[in-house]
């Protein structure tokens, strides 16, 4: 009779215990919540394409000196949203090349930032980040406090297009959308920017 009571209860403790396994394998083998993606410390570059302000009364006139157009290129805004082509950037702009690796990039992207809030709305100061991935510049951004709007290349694009290889590299582009003047000298700092911006863009900006 005992023997006849095992039997009758075997499968069914059986079943329960391959219910628990099973349950405790499905639960296991459930993915990951994946994490939440930091916020970008850079500004969307959807105001790129609306001219600043009108310079100041004491600015130099920027029509000195005219170049070569902008090259003929689109690239992704950092915060994603639409892409952006530069010839539709309105100037006066700076525009700073930089990767995370160059050490004279992270020198002087500090003093691109302090030119963008002491400019105001009186130019534009953009980022493009070449040759880089997206958490190193994103680390970048975070660790020196770098807020100004920011573009991507990824590979070398825009540098092909300039015929220039150099890094950092620093474009200024009047409100024609022409390249006035290109630097390649090394990291740029508050004093020399200044002077830049006042002598091709016709911009004065404060101290």
């Amino acid at each position: 009779m005992k023997r006849r009571i095992v039997a009758l209860l075997l499968p069914l403790l059986v079943a329960a215990t391959a219910g628990c396994t099973a349950a405790g394998t499905e639960e296991a083998a459930a993915p990951s919540r994946p994490r939440a993606e930091r916020p970008s410390p850079f500004e969307d570059c959807a105001t790129l394409t609306t001219p600043p302000a009108t310079p100041t009364a004491d600015a130099t006139d920027s029509t000195v000196g005219a170049g070569d157009p902008v090259p003929e290129l689109t690239l992704s805004c950092f915060t994603g949203g639409a892409p952006v082509a530069l010839r539709d950037v309105r100037g006066p702009a700076v525009i700073n090349i930089w990767a995370s690796w160059c050490p004279p990039c992270r020198e002087e992207l500090p003093a691109f930032q302090r030119l963008s809030k002491r400019a105001g709305d009186r130019l534009h100061v953009i980022g493009v980040n070449s040759q880089d991935s997206r958490s190193a510049a994103q680390s970048i951004g975070e660790d020196l406090g770098v807020g100004f709007p920011m573009l991507v290349d990824q590979g070398t694009a825009l540098q092909r297009a300039l015929n220039r290889n150099a890094f950092p590299l620093t474009l200024l582009v009047d409100p024609q959308g022409r390249v006035v003047h290109t630097d390649a000298s090394g990291a740029l700092d508050d004093v020399r920017l200044g002077e830049l911006v006042r002598e091709h863009l016709g911009v004065a900006v404060p101290a």
